[in-house]
């Protein structure tokens, strides 16, 4: 397909999307309370054991990228290989979607080492969701925010609006290879999705499953939240995770203020930060970008499967588009 009948079909796409029904909101509610994970701080010791269990888990959904790589224009369109160094474990990577932070604090004359298992905070109102312009980044009915990589395209604007920069992308795979391999996108995104496939047979996912210190529960937000301020309160801890960017479902129980622990974090690329975060969906930029991508989302998806691309990729891999 060139980029003369791409664009075209987009815009036919345009017109059967603009209809009453023809395509659901992302993360619509399919019933029952959105789950929410509490993570009890004072019992994880960096084991790593929830690390080695989502590894696992998803293995065979790790990107196996063709190379060489298209060479991409503009040119400040960058290159990001992770697949040859698949075995880093100490950041958010494409093949590592958990990890564990270590800090060092002293608070209120004692010195404390708080480990914490990091991953996508599964937000109530993502970012990411709606400002990705071909809607691969949704939200399930039990709050889980995960990206289709059948059709996600790579532009990391999830990654751009996260406020925690979550999701990692892979170049070499995906869509744009079969769609503007030189122009649109630049892989996939990549980011913990909450073994969505356990939670829907009523599994537990497995970074849960495998921990030896019960650090994590999951379950009913509202249930998860007052057994998180009742252990808060118990212990004289601090939650993070209630009210940040409106709200998520990764709840945090601290010993130690999490301002605290922020300010002694390494962070960078990967590696995302404590601090108090603000709903990012009520800045005016995102709002009214939001705004403009709006129609395209999901018109866009409509567009790739008039061409065939869609079920040609689905019948591939064997799965559902």
């Amino acid at each position: 397909m060139n980029r003369r009948m791409f664009f075209k079909t987009l815009g036919a796409a345009a017109v059967g999307a603009a209809l009453p029904g023809a395509a659901k909101a992302a993360g619509a509610e399919c019933g029952g309370e959105e789950l929410a994970t509490l993570l009890d701080l004072s019992k994880c010791v960096g084991c790593g054991e929830c690390v080695l269990a989502c590894r696992e888990a998803n293995a065979d959904r790790y990107p196996e990228p063709k190379k060489p790589f298209p060479k991409m224009y503009p040119e400040r369109a960058k290159v990001s290989d992770w697949s040859d160094r698949r075995d880093v474990d100490d950041r958010l990577t494409p093949y590592n979607w958990l990890f564990i932070q270590e800090v060092q604090v002293d608070y209120k004359g004692e010195s404390h080492t708080i480990t914490v298992p990091r991953r996508c905070m599964h937000c109530q109102n993502p970012p990411c969701v709606t400002m990705c312009p071909f809607g691969s980044a949704g939200r399930r009915g039990d709050g889980t925010v995960a990206v289709n990589p059948n059709t996600c395209f790579g532009g990391a604007k999830c990654k751009k609006v996260c406020p925690w920069d979550v999701p990692q992308r892979q170049t070499g795979v995906g869509l744009y290879l079969d769609v503007l391999p030189s122009y649109a996108g630049n892989g996939v995104m990549y980011k913990c999705d909450r073994c969505g496939d356990r939670l829907e047979k009523g599994e537990t996912p497995a970074c849960i499953e495998a921990c030896p210190f019960e650090v994590q529960t999951i379950g009913p937000r509202s249930e998860i939240l007052a057994k998180a301020h009742a252990l808060a309160e118990e212990t004289g801890g601090f939650i993070y995770g209630e009210t940040e960017n409106g709200g998520t479902n990764t709840i945090y129980v601290s010993p130690v203020p999490f301002d605290v622990l922020d300010a002694a974090l390494e962070k960078g690329p990967g590696r995302p930060g404590l601090e108090r975060v603000e709903n990012a969906m009520s800045d005016a930029e995102i709002l009214s970008g939001a705004a403009l991508l709006a129609p395209v989302a999901g018109v866009a998806v409509g567009a790739l499967k008039l061409s065939g691309i869609l079920s040609k990729q689905q019948k591939a891999e064997g799965g559902d588009v």
